[in-house]
């Protein structure tokens, strides 16, 4: 699959979502920055992420100039896709991409061979379309995606996403929000099925 297909709604790579690569090198974990922690208060309650700042410094700075800008207050989660014949696996995606005004220049592409970092459960990830395309949206991994990662050895465009941190409290609520009455509406036609029928508002996102 190509990852660009990812943020033009494929998911049929979701189904291979059972394996796991392992976390990064312990060269790296002594060498990285400390994380920082960010609450991010939704309609469907409240989640912590911890961002790696050490690991993927541009992708970090980005989500951090959007936050404390207030650029994600009043934006939304606004995409469910569940992995198909395993409705436990998929990913949420959000941000404020839809809001007019809202946008910073794209940041330079991080890909999960620079960082070390690996879409496992409840990573958070930078969406795109081309490499460095990468503004305020955002996905939340529902089960591991080794697929999104980095992967030199295939064709075409095959530098994954920006992972860029975790959720440490919160999982819970993602996960519901997965399972949200989604619309057979969309402005992306390979999205139907995939947005949700009442987005869950992002009310406001702070350093915890």
């Amino acid at each position: 699959m190509q990852r660009r297909d990812f943020i033009t709604g494929t998911a049929a790579a979701l189904a291979t979502m059972a394996a796991s690569v392992g976390p990064a090198s312990p060269v790296q974990a002594q060498t990285v920055a400390a994380p920082i922690r960010v609450r991010m208060i939704t309609g469907e309650g409240d989640l912590i992420l911890e961002l790696a700042t050490g690991q993927a410094p541009l992708t970090t700075a980005n989500f951090l100039r959007y936050m404390d800008t207030g650029r994600y207050d009043r934006s939304s989660i606004y995409r469910a896709v569940k992995a198909p014949g395993a409705p436990d696996y998929g990913l949420v995606q959000g941000g404020a991409r839809m809001l007019a005004g809202k946008q910073i220049a794209p940041v330079a592409h991080e890909s999960t061979t620079q960082t070390g970092l690996r879409h496992t459960d409840g990573v958070i990830s930078l969406a795109r379309e081309a490499p460095g395309t990468g503004t305020s949206d955002f996905f939340i991994c529902v089960g591991d995606a080794p697929y999104l990662d980095a992967n030199p050895a295939a064709p075409g465009d095959n530098l994954g996403y920006a992972a860029f941190g975790r959720i440490v409290e919160g999982m819970d609520i993602v996960r519901r929000i997965l399972n949200l009455p989604t619309s057979d509406m969309a402005e992306v036609p390979s999205m139907r099925g995939q947005m949700l029928a009442r987005p869950v508002p992002i009310l406001t996102t702070r350093r915890a």
